[in-house]
């Protein structure tokens, strides 16, 4: 099974603002030591990493979103295991990873592993505890408030002076300049991802991505530095380079010593004009990005889902700099066969088929 195993990977969907399932199974198919079978979780029947043939994926299966609760998802993954038995699990999403962390115990019953960090690391590096985190780690952080009343925003600029960003406690960064952008921004981070909402000091300067992978006890298994290329209009980094930058890596370090994480994360850093180098937030899983660290050199999620088996894996220190990625938006080909199959039963199997030529 070391080499061997069936691995169930979420969050496939790949549009203008994609999630990372591709990108970790790519990786994972890439690994040249990889000669097990990958499952696709995904939410939605058009999700575009279902129809992806390149990913060689034996089955596809929809899941409940998060928001169904707790009980949805716990009989949803025993019966997709039931069906397809799989040895190892990696969410990619913020927001499945409560359910997910809950689940570890049972699903490890079932014979399915997981790497995951524990909920008070989960919390710990929460935007809503970013300057705790950054105090604990001796990292920069820019001044950060977390407010649930609306009101709190008139005079939140006394402390966080404009242009600051509103920010949703999973996901969303609006940068206002008035008081009237900030109670819009409020209303729509509110209505998408809930209480509270965070308003942080905003900087000018070039941002910078760390992908990395925590060993649980303090220790860096391997960490690849990006720096943003291009971006959407949504902010999501559509081209990048891998750069060696000691800071960088020192930073990821002092993440993990001070928070003992466990798993995949992705680390983002602002340096300034002035050339301070603030953490921005601390994402909980593999980034949309995450193939650019199998391209230079350390794939991370086959080395997550070795640990996630119990194998020992020694820390990856050496990638290539330069490498890129660019992203790309094409059309896929397939047969509406498929997208009634899965839209219809909430599950597809590949290993028999062929796409249409």
């Amino acid at each position: 099974m070391r080499s061997s195993p069936t691995v169930a990977v979420t969050g496939l969907n790949a549009t203008d603002n994609p999630g990372p399932g591709v990108a970790v199974l790519r990786a994972l198919r890439a690994a040249p030591d990889f000669h097990g079978r990958l499952v696709g979780l995904a939410y939605d029947s058009l999700d575009p990493g279902i129809y992806h043939q390149p990913l060689g994926l034996s089955a596809a299966y929809l899941i409940p979103y998060p928001s169904q609760g707790l009980e949805a998802m716990r009989e949803r993954l025993f019966e997709i295991h039931r069906q397809t038995p799989f040895d190892v699990l990696i969410p990619t999403l913020d927001s499945e990873l409560p359910s997910m962390i809950a689940l570890e115990p049972e699903l490890a019953a079932k014979g399915v592993h997981l790497y995951l960090p524990t909920r008070e690391q989960f919390d710990l590096r929460s935007k809503a505890r970013l300057a705790e985190l950054g105090a604990r780690a001796g990292l920069d952080v820019p001044e950060t408030r977390v407010l649930s009343d609306v009101r709190e925003l008139y005079d939140v600029h006394k402390d966080v002076p404009y242009p600051f960003m509103v920010k949703g406690v999973f996901y969303g960064a609006v940068k206002v300049n008035a008081v009237d952008e900030a109670v819009h921004a409020w209303h729509q981070t509110v209505a998408k991802w809930g209480l509270p909402v965070i308003v942080q000091q905003h900087y000018s300067g070039e941002e910078y991505d760390i992908v990395a992978v925590g060993d649980g006890r303090g220790g860096l298994i391997g960490a690849v530095p990006m720096k943003k290329m291009l971006l959407t209009d949504k902010g999501k980094g559509w081209a990048g380079v891998a750069v060696k930058d000691p800071t960088l890596i020192e930073m990821t370090e002092r993440f993990m010593a001070a928070s003992h994480w466990r798993g995949p994360c992705e680390v983002e850093v602002l340096r300034t004009h002035e050339g301070r180098s603030l953490l921005l937030e601390v994402n909980p899983r593999f980034p949309a990005w995450t193939f650019l660290s199998a391209g230079a050199g350390q794939n991370l999620p086959w080395a997550v889902a070795r640990l996630a088996l119990g194998d020992a894996v020694a820390p990856m220190r050496d990638f290539k700099a330069g490498t890129m990625f660019v992203r790309i938006s094409l059309d896929q080909v397939t047969s509406i066969d498929r997208f009634e199959q899965i839209a219809s039963t909430g599950a597809i199997t590949f290993e028999k088929e062929k796409d249409p030529p």
